[in-house]
């Protein structure tokens, strides 16, 4: 769904759309996506799960991260809803009043779909690079496949490709490990 070219779209464009939708202002016009699937959220559920206990509350791990399921991000023109986000504390030491954050994570990930993949990949990335974000895992529950990524002068470095049942133990994260299985819906 998107406006005309002849103008950008501003944030009060969101308010109109349906409330089954998630709506970003994405390179000026509004990109709107139904909610996930339920394999998709089952996905992002899982990992997020995985990460929240040991580096969001610091229960069997290091703590010093806010983890947060489809935050809000706006970095000037473009606002982003990723999957799963996630910010140091050292940075960010609390969450912000608003409903947004205005601040870019030092982590996100994306769950991939038919719908959504080419704009997670061609539009979203170079959003997330230019501003800093310093890792993204990109998950695809149909494939089965989570693609880690760093940020090296701006641009995206594939760290590694996990698949099917493969450990995951990756940073900023890899004080940990957990099965990649668990995010899958059988």
């Amino acid at each position: 769904m998107g406006l005309p070219a002849e103008r950008f779209a501003t944030y009060e464009d969101l308010f109109g759309l349906p409330e089954n939708l998630v709506g970003e202002i994405i390179n000026g016009r509004v990109v709107a996506h139904p909610r996930p699937a339920p394999k998709h959220a089952r996905s992002y559920s899982g990992l997020g799960a995985e990460l929240w206990s040991p580096f969001d509350r610091g229960r069997s791990g290091p703590g010093g991260w806010w983890i947060l399921d489809e935050p809000e991000i706006h970095l000037l023109d473009d606002i982003l809803v990723p999957d799963i986000a996630g910010w140091r504390r050292e940075r960010m030491p609390r969450l912000p009043e608003t409903a947004w954050f205005d601040l870019a994570p030092d982590w996100l990930c994306e769950i991939l779909s038919p719908s959504t993949a080419r704009i997670d990949r061609v539009e979203k990335l170079p959003i997330y690079a230019r501003w800093g974000v310093k890792h993204v895992w990109l998950v695809d529950p149909d494939l089965r496949t989570l693609e880690a990524y760093e940020n090296v002068d701006g641009r995206w470095l594939l760290i590694t490709i996990l698949k099917d049942g493969d450990a995951v133990s990756l940073v900023p994260f890899d004080a940990i490990s957990f099965s990649l299985a668990g995010l899958w819906a059988d």
